[in-house]
């Protein structure tokens, strides 16, 4: 019975051995357990640097929406809300119909509210009738905000940007400035 033993051991330490110095497919095992976390960390990364190029032309349009109201021209003409989110929505990126613009006065900039107004009441997005808009006089202090619900994807491996109903993260661009003396 130890004979028996004995060559079974040596029958089956030398197929492992053979297993062991094979070589072929190692290279596909080993992408095989990288592939997952490497594809993940990919996606995590693109998904990122799109949001937050998209973050940076929501700011620029924040920037173009509080030059007209700091010069006038949203006063003097009477642009209501839409008139200028149209006028500022970068269209490539942005659901324009998904925009919405916050503008308040205030009467000073330590008075000023910046924090992100909420954009979903039960699950549903608010209409841009919900928000303030008061385009301010000369001489005041207002903040406008332009604010998105930007849709992401659920990345792999738990990777998650959204902060709001139906996978979507909040996005907004801010300016705070005085309104300048115009005529009107």
């Amino acid at each position: 019975m130890v004979g028996n033993l004995a060559k079974y051991v040596r029958r089956r330490a030398t197929v492992f051995s053979r297993f062991y110095a094979a070589r072929h497919g190692a290279t596909a095992v080993e992408f095989a357990l990288i592939a997952p976390v490497f594809l993940a960390t990919l996606v995590a990364l693109l998904q990122t640097c799109i949001f937050l190029f998209a973050q940076m032309a929501l700011q620029n349009a924040a920037n173009e929406a509080a030059r007209y109201f700091m010069t006038g021209q949203a006063q003097n003409n009477n642009w209501s809300a839409s008139t200028v989110v149209g006028k500022v929505c970068p269209s490539v990126l942005f659901n324009c119909s998904n925009l919405f613009i916050v503008v308040q006065n205030y009467s000073s900039f330590a008075a000023a509210n910046t924090s992100a107004p909420q954009m979903y009441s039960n699950g549903t997005l608010l209409a841009q009738s919900s928000y303030a808009y008061d385009a301010g006089t000369p001489g005041e202090v207002m903040v406008v905000q332009l604010v998105y619900p930007w849709s992401v994807i659920g990345g792999p491996l738990g990777f998650v940007l959204s902060n709001l109903p139906n996978n979507a993260a909040e996005m907004m661009g801010v300016s705070a400035f005085r309104v300048e003396p115009y005529s009107g």
